[in-house]
């Protein structure tokens, strides 16, 4: 059996919709962000006392990406991964790992806005800068969209998935109002079954408020 621990609208958010995608059995565990994460048992999971963690063939694997290569090398090879020889396998790599480009961005905004308890401990700055960081990333995903619905010639496949997710996140803190080609491939994928599935219920949600803009520089 395969077990995904996962904390909802978190990266853990990308192994959930791919595991959908697949449309292979799975549980999944639930945690909340706390110090249970931290704990003996999860760390020997993961031992940064993160998730995505998942349990598969007798042994635990962490970090989004590499669940991404595994899951897709054991169940979808040639559809919604690209393996060695393919003639879109680097391109592919490429997407599939570009979504922590993203989220790293979203991950300093999600401490601005959400995390740090005092107003005092925030930065406007920072917030303008990672802001702008998200936007240079959804120009890279509008430009590689040209003449294409989705993120590699051959059609969706993981790196959809891993790009989309990163995304979904990043939405709370820059919107894709001037890139169409990006907004309209955002559409697509997220009306897919998989993704609705992966969504948390209201009462799951980290956030407080669907989008969170910069504060102004004083």
């Amino acid at each position: 059996m395969i077990v995904l621990h996962h904390v909802p609208q978190s990266r853990s958010m990308r192994s959930l919709w791919l595991l959908h995608e697949l449309g292979i059995p799975f549980e999944v565990t639930t945690h909340r962000l706390d110090k249970a994460l931290r704990s003996p048992e999860h760390l020997a999971r993961s031992p940064a006392g993160r998730v995505p963690a998942l349990e598969i063939g007798g042994e635990s694997l962490f970090e989004t990406g590499a669940i991404t290569q595994v899951l897709c090398e054991r169940y979808s090879p040639d559809d919604l991964g690209r393996m060695p020889g393919s003639a879109e396998r680097g391109q592919w790599l490429v997407w599939v790992h570009f979504a922590e480009t993203i989220s790293q961005h979203a991950a300093a905004l999600i401490q601005q806005h959400v995390m740090l308890r005092e107003d005092h401990m925030r930065s406007p700055v920072v917030m303008k800068l990672e802001a702008a960081r998200i936007a240079k990333c959804y120009a890279a995903i509008e430009a590689r969209l040209e003449g294409r619905e989705y993120l590699l010639d051959g059609g969706f496949s993981a790196a959809d998935v891993s790009v989309g997710q990163a995304v979904y996140m990043a939405l709370h803190f820059a919107t894709l109002a001037d890139f169409p080609r990006a907004a309209a491939w955002y559409d697509r994928i997220t009306a897919r079954s998989a993704f609705v599935a992966s969504v948390p219920a209201p009462q799951e949600e980290l956030f407080t408020e669907t989008f969170f803009a910069p504060w102004d520089i004083a």
